[in-house]
């Protein structure tokens, strides 16, 4: 017990930065679903691409002079010439898991939706597993079924005050979700694992890159009628503002949690999402908050201290994925579970080169050592 407490009150700070890093990502991904809504509702269709649009191109044109003018453009092409492919790979499961997720709201019902998003914590579990050899405590196991236990806390609350409605095409919908929250998994752990080796500005500059030209073409092949009937209102002029720069804010911020804590703790932070669209409603439709949903937040808090009371039984290096086997100048590595750097790739070169010459010169003693005996017995 006297090591728990230790181990609390050492990480307190750290943790109450991360807590608070978590929960404005939390309020990040309310005003989302607030603003869909509000778009789906003034516009009486989905247009989940067009949505997205507006959030990798700022992404892109804000974060890669940042890039180029930081680390330089040798560095940035060098990078992204060896490993395109996971910069792809990232941005195509993260537009795909935007678009099938918004989608499922159309066709499944509320508590469906409610559900099978929380598929995406399972699979970030096992992600980071096999991909950041990451080694789960007891107590972070823990963490993570109270943590779903207030989820379930306040999926019965909101079941209870009637707030789910009929699905329109439930099979299609719970598949929709399904894929959906497996993308965002996806795109998790792989951002995770990104940042973990390279700057997070660069991370999210290629992924706005990417992120653009997919959802551009997936958005003109999909939507182009839908957005050549819209009616262009102040209102969904505004709405679409305010959700690229809502969702701007949370792809800034959510690889520095990603550094700090992890893809898990992430997904166990957002889960108090719900509980903040309860306080969107309540001053904007007059909605009742009851006791479930105190409880409910309380007990996802007490999950995420629970979960970081013990950090991961760290590796000593993260899985080397292809392309990022043989380090790239600016690489970094940062362990699993902190944010405290093991190796960077000028120290790992100067310690290889370090110890060849050591083991030169120690041949080179050894050789001296050998002629001279060799010279004695001559004499």
């Amino acid at each position: 017990m006297a090591i728990v407490i230790g181990n609390v009150v050492g990480n307190w700070q750290h943790f109450a930065v991360i807590l608070v890093i978590g929960q404005i990502l939390s309020l990040c991904i309310t005003s989302t679903s607030v603003i869909s809504n509000k778009l789906a509702e003034y516009q009486n269709v989905t247009v989940p691409n067009f949505q997205s649009f507006l959030v990798y191109a700022l992404l892109l044109v804000v974060y890669m002079p940042v890039a180029l003018v930081r680390l330089g453009p040798r560095v940035v092409w060098e990078n992204i010439r060896q490993r395109f492919y996971w910069y792809v790979l990232l941005a195509a499961v993260d537009v795909e898991g935007n678009y099938f997720v918004i989608k499922a709201y159309s066709y499944t019902s509320l508590l469906s939706c409610m559900l099978l998003d929380t598929w995406t914590l399972p699979c970030v579990v096992v992600l980071s597993f096999f991909m950041l050899k990451v080694r789960y405590r007891w107590t972070q196991i823990l963490g993570v079924l109270v943590c779903l236990g207030g989820m379930g806390l306040l999926i019965k609350g909101d079941m209870d005050a009637g707030k789910n409605y009929k699905a329109v095409d439930v099979v299609k919908g719970d598949i929709f979700m399904l894929i959906g929250a497996t993308c965002y998994a996806l795109s998790n752990t792989l951002e995770e694992f990104i940042v973990r080796h390279r700057p997070q500005y660069e991370t999210v500059a290629w992924l706005g890159f990417f992120g653009t030209i997919i959802n551009g073409v997936q958005m003109g092949i999909i939507e182009h009628s839908a957005l050549s009937n819209m009616v262009w209102t102040k209102e969904i002029v505004g709405c679409t503002i305010g959700f690229g720069l809502v969702m701007f804010v949370l792809y800034s911020l959510a690889p520095f949690l990603f550094r700090m804590s992890s893809a898990t703790f992430y997904n166990l932070s957002i889960m108090t999402s719900d509980f903040y669209g309860l306080i969107f409603a309540k001053y904007m439709f007059h909605d009742k908050i009851t006791p479930i949903y105190a409880g409910a937040f309380t007990m996802i808090v007490v999950g995420l201290l629970v979960y970081h009371v013990f950090p991961y039984k760290c590796p000593e290096h993260m899985a080397r994925l292809p392309g990022f086997r043989e380090q790239l100048p600016g690489d970094v590595e940062i362990s699993p579970g902190t944010h405290r750097m093991v190796a960077s790739s000028n120290s790992s070169i100067a310690s290889s080169r370090r110890t060849s010459m050591d083991s030169s010169s120690a041949k080179s003693v050894r050789n001296v050592a050998v002629n001279a005996e060799h010279r004695d017995t001559l004499v």
